[in-house]
């Protein structure tokens, strides 16, 4: 119905109980509701006399198949917490009702559509590591950070979540459509808009609200001053959200709504096992978080081990443990070299050491280069400088 919202839909149920004793409310009931002024009460009940609610229900169904209400136990429990949550979700995909619950845990990664290599390789990083921990990572399938996230999360096995501003079978943009088959598979896709939905700049604020609405916290990986991202964070705020914000050079146009971020107040992450540290102290907002191993070390191949069963330390005896708890060892073992990248780590030395000069010296594909040095940065062995500069940690 013309003008009336999730706001005045959520003032409705709070006065009348429910929608159906509202649809049946008198002009002088409707008017004892905020927001109901009499040009709106005159062209509800104007409505109300030419529409059959039971037909348009099924038109609707005919067009979206599936959907939810606040009112279905199956609506994300999160979302119902919010002041006005959204009135109708369309979805695709596979419903996960612990999901639905709150009970397994959602964060959502969101940042520009233009993202540096640095912006790319830090969201898969904690993309993949929030997903081995047991999250759902959630994000709006737009370009760069988006879908960097979704890709992630899925390459690992994990289920993620988009939140359209179109309708659910609108893919935008369209060169996402393989990511939103694969995400169909194993995640879920949700719109507020009705199927054929076309792109629309007004829709992507609201689907913004929705993200930050249906996680625990939100992450953002590189935003300009005037983003998406930032009405993303700024829900989460309005919402009682926890933001995490991944830092950037104060010289980069795409780090200045990050920077902005912290100056209010959001949490800076320093890498992926800090964030798993504070993900596990978050309050708890609707079901518990599962228990986080803030010990482990992620593999190349995404498999996850405790540094103590690797090394062969029991659970009290291992030295990253002891130096995490303030003990006196202070030097943490690293990883083995595993004999595929050992070409490219003897290269690189604690002076930097250029990409060109890596490519150079071992006479391998940029790409396997490229692909070598990040699994030796995830392995902890090796740390990026700027200008593509690389030395052993």
């Amino acid at each position: 119905m013309p003008r009336i919202g999730p706001t005045l839909i959520q003032r409705l149920q709070q006065n009348f109980g429910d929608l159906e004793t509202a649809w049946l409310a008198n002009g002088a009931q409707l008017s004892r509701v905020d927001g109901f002024g009499p040009k709106l009460v005159a062209a509800v009940t104007a409505a109300r006399a030419r529409i059959d609610p039971q037909a348009l229900l099924e038109q609707y169904q005919q067009i979206n198949p599936r959907f939810l209400t606040p009112v279905d136990v199956q609506y994300p429990a999160l979302l119902r917490q919010l002041p006005a949550p959204p009135a109708l979700l369309n979805y695709c995909g596979q419903i996960d009702p612990a999901e639905m619950r709150g009970e397994t845990p959602a964060v959502a990664i969101v940042g520009t559509r233009s993202p540096s290599e640095y912006g790319r390789r830090w969201t898969r990083r904690l993309a993949r590591a929030l997903t081995q921990a047991g999250f759902t990572i959630v994000s709006g399938l737009a370009d760069g950070i988006d879908a960097e996230a979704h890709r992630a999360c899925l390459e690992v096995g994990g289920r993620t979540v988009a939140v359209l501003g179109t309708g659910i079978d609108v893919v935008y943009p369209a060169r996402n459509r393989g990511l939103y088959r694969e995400i169909l598979k194993q995640g879920l896709m949700l719109s507020e808009y009705p199927a054929g939905t076309q792109p629309d700049r007004t829709h992507f604020p609201q689907r913004n609200r929705i993200v930050a609405g249906f996680c625990r916290a939100v992450i953002v990986v590189e935003a300009p001053q005037r983003s998406g991202a930032l009405i993303t964070a700024n829900a989460a705020n309005e919402f009682c959200r926890d933001v995490y914000v991944v830092p950037g050079t104060l010289d980069n146009p795409n780090a200045r709504g990050c920077l902005e971020l912290i100056g209010q107040g959001a949490q800076v992450i320093l890498d992926e096992a800090q964030l798993l540290a504070m993900l596990g102290a978050m309050p708890r907002l609707d079901g518990a978080l599962p228990t986080l191993d803030l010990s482990l070390n992620f593999g190349i191949d995404g498999s996850t081990t405790t540094p103590g069963d690797e090394q062969g330390y029991g659970p009290e005896k291992d030295p990253a443990r002891e130096s995490v708890r303030g003990g006196t060892n202070s030097s943490i073992a690293k990883p083995p070299v595993p004999p595929a990248l050992q070409p490219i780590f003897a290269v690189v030395q604690m002076d930097a050491c250029s990409f060109d000069r890596i490519v150079q010296q071992t006479q391998l594909p940029t790409g396997e280069v490229s692909s070598g040095l990040l699994q030796l940065e995830l392995l902890g062995l090796i740390t990026e400088l700027p200008g593509k500069q690389y030395q052993r940690c």
